[in-house]
């Protein structure tokens, strides 16, 4: 895979300099996000695709064998038993790109951090 040291100028761009079957995951999940957050934008930030309201709701970005997706700490604690079986840190996630991607689990925590971003920003 292309080094992810490189800067993008968008979503769409970062996504077309991994190989074809990375792509397609990475557009699912692109995808899934904003159904989930249809008012966020899309940004790159740190480096990483992210779509952000008021604050960033979510990263992700592409792993050796993975795929990190980035909803800062507290779905971390809310959603701990649905991400049970995935590698988890104070605020990252790990989706092993050897099993199908939890598409619906990730629109379920960007709905939550869309909760959050408008609650925090009343």
């Amino acid at each position: 895979m292309k080094s992810s040291n490189n800067t993008f100028n968008d979503i769409e761009e970062y996504i077309l300099r991994y190989p074809e079957d990375i792509q397609k995951i990475l557009q699912q999940i692109s995808a899934a996000i904003k159904k989930a957050a249809p008012k966020s934008v899309e940004v790159i930030s740190y480096g990483m695709p992210a779509f952000k309201m008021n604050k960033v709701l979510v990263y992700f970005a592409v792993g050796k064998n993975h795929i990190g997706f980035y909803p800062t700490p507290n779905p971390i604690k809310v959603f701990s038993k649905e991400l049970e079986g995935y590698k988890t840190s104070k605020g990252a996630i790990q989706f092993p790109l050897n099993k199908k991607i939890p598409l619906s689990l990730i629109s379920k925590i960007t709905k939550f951090r869309v909760r959050e971003d408008l609650e925090f920003n009343l």
